[in-house]
């Protein structure tokens, strides 16, 4: 019986430990990943307003990764409590790393399906910083909720661009992100807003803070 719950308690353990969900300034490594990437010579966010999270989370196989993610440090325990609740429900990102990783172009990111937060630039068409840039906004698996608007000319515009087939929120898929699912009830709780609400184009990706 004593042999026996000494398994138990160890599976336990053993478990446990293959969660990982921490926070961290940035590292040296990580902060050299960064440079002319996500952070640009002209970065006006401090490095000391960042911080680096690893992040368990389920993929599209139903596989346990470690994910990881730069942000501000203004919402990162709200970020690792969120993606805590999501991984007990396994709920499915596909992939969760640096921007850096596909040189800070976002489309590339939107592409590869990326989840990512931190990436100084600007709102694409627009002189304007993103939120991103200062950390407060997250894309959720945004190949499948991409960003929707209509052009001048009335053309439906698309990003990524790639992503057209996933533009119409009537058909159904276990990617999508809509009001009430588990990913939005979450992000609105901690105090985010939902692009996927917006009225001039939709971001069906995006939560910001």
């Amino acid at each position: 019986m004593k042999q026996f719950i000494t398994l138990i308690l160890w599976l336990a353990a053993l478990t446990a430990g293959a969660q990982t969900f921490t926070i961290d300034t940035i590292p040296d490594a990580v902060f050299q990943r960064m440079q002319g990437k996500s952070y640009k010579n002209n970065c006006t966010v401090p490095r000391s307003d960042l911080r680096y999270l690893r992040l368990s989370h389920y993929d599209f196989k139903g596989q346990v990764q470690v994910g990881e993610m730069v942000c501000n440090k203004l919402i990162a325990n709200d970020l690792k409590q969120i993606f805590m609740e999501l991984y007990k429900q396994k709920y499915p990102i596909e992939r969760m790393q640096l921007i850096d990783n596909y040189d800070a172009d976002d489309e590339r990111s939107m592409q590869a399906n990326n989840t990512s937060c931190f990436n100084f630039r600007a709102i694409a068409g627009s002189t304007k910083l993103s939120k991103h840039s200062q950390g407060l906004a997250i894309d959720i698996n945004p190949l499948y909720n991409p960003c929707v608007k209509r052009g001048k000319d009335g053309t439906l515009v698309v990003q990524p661009s790639t992503a057209r087939r996933y533009a119409d929120r009537t058909k159904s898929s276990p990617y999508y992100i809509k009001k009430g699912d588990p990913v939005h009830r979450l992000f609105l709780a901690h105090g985010f807003t939902w692009g996927g609400a917006w009225r001039s184009l939709k971001d069906y990706q995006h939560f910001e803070r």
